[in-house]
Parts: C-alpha cells; sequence; structure tokens
C-alpha cells in the first residue's frame, strides 16, 4: 500500500464513501495526475475520466494556462470577501456571467459550490416574497429523485428519502412531484410530450393542494441527474413557466451540473426554451481549477433588495473569491476560444450513437440524455425493465461495478440512488476515440457484471 493510500485510510474522512475495511486488501485509490481527458494514479495505471472528475473537468486535466491564471492572481490579491466590496475578478465575472446568461437574468451571487447556491436559491426566494408583502410563501416543489446538495436546506428540496433519513428533520416546506423518466413511465408508449404535459400538471397540482400562497418556488434541472440523466421536451419547461407565473411562484433552474457546455451552451435552459427567475451554477464555471458556485437572479427578484435599508443577510466567506473568479474567466475564455460549446453540439449525436450500442446487452435497458451527459439503466428482465433487488444492487453497484470500472481503465459513476444507472459525463474535449474507448470498457464490464445476475 502506498502512504498515501495508507494515510487516507488512517485519517481521511471521505465524501460519500464506505470506509470500513480500507487496508492493504483494499487500499483508497489514490488519483496522482491528470492530463486531458486521462487520470493516473499511483501504481502508474491511465485511467479514461468519463466523469470529468465530478461533471466539473470541462476543459480537461492538466490545462496548465488556468493554472498560471491562479498563480499569478494569488500573487497579486490571494483572498478579499464580497461582504459590502468587491475585487476585480469578481466584477469581471458577474458581468460576464450576467452577458452569459438568458434573459434578464443579471444579478450574480456568488457561492462556494452549488449546494450552496441552492440553498441561497431558497433564502432568496422566502425574503423576495416577505419583501413584497406576501410572508407566508416559503414552500419549495421539487421532483421525484432529485439531487440538489447537502446543506439542510437543498437536502430538504432533494428528492431522495434515503440521502436525507439519518439527517431528519431537515427544514420544513420541502414538497414533490412525479420526474420525468420516460423509460419508468411506459403508460405514454415513449411519447416525451404526453408524459411532459401529464409532469406539469403535477406541479400545477402540488401548488393548489399547498395553497399557491404559500409556496415561493419550483426547482428543477433542466436534464436531472440523479435518476440517471431524465430529459424532457421543451413544452414541458413551458408549460412550467406558465404555471409558475399564474401562481406566483419562481422558477429556479438548479444548472450545478448542466451549464458551461454539459448540453453544448453556457447555460441549458436556453436549450430547453425556459428562462427561470433564478438559476443555480457551478461545478464547469472553472473547469475544476478553484471552488466556485453562482446563484443568479432576474431584476424581478433583485428589486425589492435594491430599496433602502434592505439587506439579504447571507453569505459565504469563500463566495467570488479571487482566484477562482479569475481561473472562472480564464476558463469560459479558453471554453470560447477552443469552441468547446460547438465540439459538445457537433460530438453529441456520435456519443449517443456509441453508447447506444450497448442496448443489445441483457443487462442495459435503456440509455439517455443529452449532449455529453448520458446515463445507461441496467435491469435484471429486459422485457419487463425489472430492476434489481437490495442483496443484488449491494452486489453491482456498490461491490462490484465501481472496482472493476476503474480497474477496467474507466472512472465513471455506478448509482442506485434512484433505479441503477451508470453515468458518463467526460470532459468536453473528447471526442470518437474516447467515445469508443467508454463503449469497449462498459461493454467488457456490464457481460461480466450480467455473468454475476
Amino acid at each position: 500500500m502506498s502512504p498515501h493510500a495508507e494515510a487516507a485510510g488512517k485519517h481521511l474522512w471521505m465524501h460519500f464513501a464506505r470506509m470500513h475495511g480500507r487496508d492493504g486488501a483494499n487500499p483508497i485509490p489514490v488519483i496522482s495526475k491528470g492530463e486531458g481527458a486521462y487520470l493516473w494514479d499511483d501504481r502508474g495505471r491511465r485511467i479514461l475520466d468519463g466523469l470529468a472528475g465530478l461533471f466539473v473537468v470541462q476543459a480537461g486535466h492538466g490545462r496548465r494556462e488556468l493554472a498560471e491564471v491562479a498563480a499569478k492572481q494569488a500573487s497579486e490579491l490571494a483572498f478579499f470577501p464580497v461582504w459590502g466590496y468587491t475585487t476585480p475578478p469578481a466584477a469581471e465575472l458577474a458581468e460576464r456571467l450576467a452577458h452569459l446568461a438568458p434573459g434578464d437574468l443579471n444579478r450574480v451571487f456568488f457561492t462556494s459550490g452549488g449546494g450552496e447556491a441552492v440553498e441561497s436559491a431558497w433564502k432568496v426566494a422566502k425574503q423576495y416574497f416577505k419583501l413584497r408583502g406576501k410572508p407566508l410563501k416559503h414552500k419549495v416543489i421539487s421532483r421525484m429523485t432529485a439531487y440538489h446538495g447537502t446543506p439542510h436546506g437543498a437536502m430538504a428540496i432533494t428528492g431522495l428519502p434515503a440521502m436525507k433519513q439519518d439527517f431528519e428533520p431537515l427544514a420544513p416546506g420541502g414538497f414533490r412531484v412525479p420526474n420525468t423518466n420516460l423509460y419508468r413511465h411506459p403508460e405514454f408508449a415513449g411519447d416525451a410530450e404526453a408524459l411532459g404535459r401529464w409532469a406539469a400538471d403535477r406541479i400545477e397540482e402540488a401548488i393548489r393542494f399547498e395553497g399557491p400562497d404559500t409556496v415561493a418556488a419550483v426547482v428543477l434541472e433542466p436534464v436531472q441527474n440523479s435518476g440517471g440523466c431524465l430529459t424532457a421536451p421543451a413544452s414541458y419547461f413551458a408549460r412550467v413557466r406558465e404555471i409558475c407565473d399564474r401562481y406566483d411562484v419562481l422558477l429556479v433552474s438548479d444548472e450545478v451540473i448542466n451549464a458551461f457546455g454539459r448540453h453544448g451552451v453556457p447555460f441549458a435552459c436556453a436549450k430547453f426554451g425556459f428562462t427561470p427567475d433564478i438559476l443555480t451554477c457551478a461545478k464547469g464555471m472553472t473547469s475544476g481549477y478553484g471552488p466556485l458556485g453562482a446563484m443568479i437572479t432576474s431584476d424581478k427578484v433583485i428589486e425589492p433588495f435594491l430599496e433602502p435599508g434592505v439587506t439579504f443577510p447571507h453569505g459565504y466567506t469563500w463566495g467570488g473569491h479571487p482566484v477562482s473568479a479569475a481561473v472562472a474567466l480564464a476558463n469560459l475564455d479558453l471554453m470560447e476560444r477552443e469552441d468547446l460549446y460547438g465540439h459538445v453540439l457537433s460530438h453529441a449525436d456520435a456519443f449517443e450513437a456509441t453508447l447506444k450500442k450497448l442496448t443489445d446487452l441483457p443487462i442495459v435497458g435503456d440509455v439517455r440524455g443529452d449532449g455529453y451527459f448520458w446515463a445507461i439503466e441496467l435491469v435484471r428482465d429486459k422485457a419487463t425493465g425489472e430492476t434489481f433487488g437490495a442483496a443484488e444492487r449491494e452486489r453491482l453497484v456498490k461491490q462490484f461495478l465501481p472496482g472493476a470500472l476503474f480497474g477496467n481503465g474507466l472512472y465513471c459513476r455506478p448509482d442506485d440512488r434512484g433505479d441503477v444507472v451508470i453515468q458518463l459525463a467526460p470532459p468536453l474535449i473528447v471526442g470518437q476515440a474516447e467515445f469508443d474507448e467508454m463503449e469497449q470498457i462498459l461493454r467488457a464490464t456490464l457481460t461480466e457484471a450480467w455473468s454475476m445476475v
């Protein structure tokens, strides 16, 4: 065992990971280097990064120009808060994001990451309605299986009971509606438009059930992450926008994963045909070369906060960190200069077609997604769509797939927070050669997994 793996096994509290038994027979993997779309561990093995770290590294690993920008900014001004002040990078990035965002999303509140951005959005929504004389409007409606973050407020918006149960009671006010998983709604016979109408109507129904005077916001992702890259037609989002306007409810687009090129555009809501009142983002803003998130609000939402004497009593020490903001500006420049948005749009069909070759395997029930964000749903019975029981999930998702995929040279995400899926979201620089490599590794690993079933 390497000294780093040994030290981590004794002292590192890992995130979202089991820590029992991480000894010489099962050491914690140590990732020591990244270059382009590839990672190397401390044994010298090369692994294709099929998840962009954690939906983050849009521009790829080892981009020296981003590291140099960070070093230059740190040498000039390493830190100063935006608590009543600004720094040049924070001011410039706020302006840049306002110009990139659709509609009148013009005001940027910086956070350290995505969960904080969602937390901030809920707090803004509640204070916004208090300032407007509607103090009862505080509830939030989100979708089943959706994940929106780990802070207590963001977790209350999250639609994953198993993730919440150890921390309950959470902040009151979170309510759930159905998501848009077409594969798991066979009654719609593959008609995404019909499913979209039905699912949007459930949002209106929930608002009416709870009372429009008590509902502050609807929070949704343009492509829902948890549950496996769940898409919806543009008509769904248009209908949700109409419902929110009718009942004076703020629409929040959670784009912590979806933004910054994952779907071939700066912000996915524009691709899917709607403009929210609040947008949350993080991850790909810096391509992972610095921690940073943001909540972007419309002119309507910021208006009551600009009245004399009004303060939003909320903030984060690291929000708008000058080094991260400088890196974000350089990363956005790089993405535009190398046309990574266009690269995703021109290669997304090939990525889809390559992954859909796997549908000939008996364990693959569905392949779905958009852009460079795809999920493969695994099933026990392809004819009926039967999923796996608890013991099989434990064996496949927790024990076999992560190590087998990594050992075969692919880092991606087996996930059973909803149905059993493998998620793929590689750096935006990859092309057909990497698509083929992913497909070949997945094919070999899933063939072995099926033999276990």
